[in-house]
């Protein structure tokens, strides 16, 4: 069955939709008013922890949920109405949830949904009314949602690994068009710039990249494989092998640029990459409109063209830039070429073949889950550091409420738990949102009751803006707030509550949970006490070495790409990606980070130029030939990429003479490598030579720059 091209939001709001008017259905008809807030509530709290998944997964995420949600709502029923247990319960609570969010994904979503459970319980709470009311109806909410979605899921089964696989693919747009910024000759000034660039593209598309690689490991965990996940697999695998292509360094782009910037090779070089980089795009768009991708055949005529215009300036310039240099570029460009050009064709591999595995880094086992919490229970943890934040921001709420008898201080208690992110940045973009969409909101919602005078409008107000707060929950923070607040207002008014008195409380509530939210992460464990560069530096260039000990053995041994390359060559891009993340937190805050910054920009241009020089022996896998000729060379060869990786793996000892003696020998092995490249004539050794040579260029650079964030910290 052929899935209609629909906006992917469209259908991920379908199941908020169809829930709320089927509530709003039960609503009129057994005239449910006092219920209507426990019940919509409820809705929103599953429509918060769903989470893509097979039907089975999706099965046991709704068993998780619910027995989650009753735990959080029965403790604040159990315990509503005496302040002093109240409060250390819901401070316990939002301690022990938020710690549980280090497990993984699909804990961080369920305990931030059941954290906003029982807040909704506490806003929710009537007097006079059975102790199990509120929590019935909240998990019936949950469940009546959970059920639709599982239908939504059954009609629209592949859409949103679709819709995660079309984001990939621009994502890497974005990325070849920031690496196609390198061969600009008219930016030879900018190339610290470019680096930056290209660095936070890749920061983006590696975690794009992670919820592909999420989204089908859920899918592909059952016996039998759907073959659109098949082919969805193919379209993955062929974005990581673009994106290792693409991340190649066979040259010094600054010397090169300035060399060629009067000769049309360089404009080739630029154009194939944006051609390239349109393509991923369409292929994006071919996804999300559910039509197959067309090759275009303007790429192959640009690899021509490049390949006629290396060979005339190959013969006019016998002087000029390494042609070899440029041959090797042009052939990863074809790799790439090669790729978009047999998405649609490629052969499904065998299920059980280990080139289709995707690697499970999802905790499981409650021995293992304890591990890892256990692991997070320090200071260091950004996690940790968030959920003392929150647990005191809940005592905190909790005192305020109490102290000063507010009937809707809870409102706070919502708004910081809403606005309140683990680093300083993000915290303070939403509060800024928080309170705009709250303020407007109210303005509209006061205007409302002159228009909805009867129950059947307002209901249908409640089911407008619980969908638009859903629909523009990810993207549009300010809006969703908007239409939450109206839903709110609405809500209230249905249960038969005094709105015009509600709404200077809502703004005011508002306001002093942002501040609670901002003070908290201000003056509680700031991130800038806390910002390990040294640290972050020196795991991105460990990382990078294992990719490098991967790539050296698959050089030895013949490429293959399976789990355990692809899971060094990820963790290698999420370390390089966490740095990116870091350096670009610093730069967000410069008068707190002060002469840290500068140093966080240097460590991010090494590890992008390594990075590119290791991804270029991992594009130059499949090209690698053994012979006993080459049998000497490579025999040192070897020798020095693996001296060199222990080099890189000890970046961070501070043991200077070791490292003067091991650097010295791995200078002495590159110098008798390239004595045998020379006598060769081989233009295997001279890669494999030169590759190692930039490498070791970037030792102790990137040795002295984590030294100097170590003496910042």
């Amino acid at each position: 069955m052929k899935t209609p091209p629909v906006n992917p939001k469209v259908i991920a709001t379908l199941p908020v939709f169809l829930s709320v008017c089927l509530a709003a259905l039960l609503i009129r008809h057994f005239h449910l008013t006092q219920e209507a807030i426990p019940l919509v509530l409820g809705i929103i709290a599953g429509g918060l922890v769903d989470l893509d998944n097979r039907l089975t997964g999706r099965l046991k995420n709704l068993f998780f949920t619910l027995l989650a949600f009753s735990i959080s709502s029965i403790s604040v029923k159990l315990t509503y109405g005496q302040p002093v247990t109240f409060a250390a319960t819901m401070t316990l609570l939002a301690f022990l949830f938020t710690v549980l969010g280090t497990v993984g994904l699909r804990y961080r979503t369920i305990s931030f949904g059941t954290l906003a459970v029982a807040v909704y319980t506490t806003l929710s709470h009537h007097p006079g009314e059975n102790w199990y009311t509120s929590t019935l109806m909240i998990l019936i909410g949950t469940s009546m949602y959970s059920v639709l979605a599982v239908l939504c899921h059954i009609v629209f089964p592949h859409r949103p690994v679709q819709e995660n696989m079309a984001n990939a693919y621009a994502a890497l747009g974005d990325y070849l068009d920031a690496k196609a910024g390198f061969f600009d000759p008219d930016e030879v000034g900018q190339f610290e710039q470019q680096q930056i660039r290209l660095a936070m593209s890749n920061h983006k598309l590696i975690a794009v990249f992670n919820l592909c690689r999420s989204a089908l490991f859920y899918r592909m965990r059952g016996q039998h494989r759907h073959p659109r996940t098949s082919r969805m697999l193919r379209y993955y695998f062929a974005a990581q092998d673009i994106h290792e292509r693409a991340s190649s360094s066979h040259i010094q782009y600054q010397d090169m640029v300035e060399k060629l910037k009067n000769s049309d090779l360089i404009y080739r070089y630029q154009r194939l990459l944006e051609l390239q980089a349109q393509a991923c795009r369409n292929i994006a768009a071919s996804l999300r409109d559910n039509e197959p991708y067309v090759y275009d055949e303007r790429l192959a005529r640009a690899n021509k063209g490049l390949k006629q215009s290396i060979e005339y300036y190959a013969a006019t310039h016998p002087g000029g830039v390494d042609v070899h240099a440029l041959q090797r570029l042009a052939a990863n460009l074809r790799g790439v070429n090669y790729q978009l050009s047999h998405l649609e064709s490629g052969l499904d591999q065998e299920h059980d073949s280990e080139a289709t595995r995707i690697a499970n880094t999802e905790t499981s086992g409650l021995a293992n889950i304890i591990r890892s919490i256990r692991s997070q229970l320090t200071l260091e943890s950004a996690i940790f550091r968030h959920a003392v934040r929150m647990a005191i921001i809940t005592l905190v709420c909790c005192a305020i409420v109490e102290g000063f008898n507010l009937s809707l201080g809870y409102w706070i208690w919502l708004t910081a738990l809403f606005v309140c992110q683990p680093n300083y940045s993000a915290t303070q973009s939403r509060l800024k949102q928080r309170i705009v969409g709250t303020v407007l909101g109210v303005f509209v919602g006061s205007l409302l009751p002159y228009f909805t005078p009867s129950l059947e409008t307002k209901l249908i107000v409640v089911v407008l803006a619980t969908t638009l707060f859903y629909f523009f929950r990810t993207n549009k923070y300010s809006f969703s707030t908007f239409f939450i607040t109206i839903q709110a207002l609405t809500s209230f008014s249905i249960a038969g509550m005094d709105t015009a008195a509600a709404l200077p409380w809502r703004v005011v509530d508002t306001i002093i949970g942002c501040a609670l939210a901002w003070a908290a992460v201000s003056y509680l464990w700031p991130d800038w006490h806390y910002l390990a560069l040294n640290q972050t530096g020196a795991k991105a260039i460990k990382s990078e070495a294992g990719y490098l000990r991967s790539i050296l053995k698959q050089l030895e041994n013949g490429k293959i790409d399976d789990v355990g390359y692809r899971s060094s060559r990820r963790k290698a891009h999420e370390s390089a990606a966490a740095l990116s993340s870091t350096v670009s937190d610093m730069s967000s805050e410069p008068d707190k980070y002060g002469s840290k910054l500068q140093t966080g920009f240097s460590l991010l241009k090494i590890n992008y130029s390594m990075m590119g020089y290791i991804s270029a022996l991992g594009a130059y896998r499949s090209q690698m030939k053994q012979s006993e000729d080459d049998a000497g060379f490579l025999d040192l060869f070897f020798a020095a990429a693996y001296s060199l990786t222990d080099l890189l793996e000890t970046a961070d000892i501070p043991d200077e003479e070791a490292f003067r003696q091991e650097y010295e020998t791995l200078q002495h092995q590159l110098e008798q490598l390239q004595e045998l490249a020379a006598d060769g004539h081989n233009e295997q050794s001279s890669v494999l030579w030169q590759q190692l040579v930039m490498m070791a260029n970037l030792l102790k650079p990137s040795r002295e720059a984590i030294q100097q964030a170590e003496a910042q910290a």
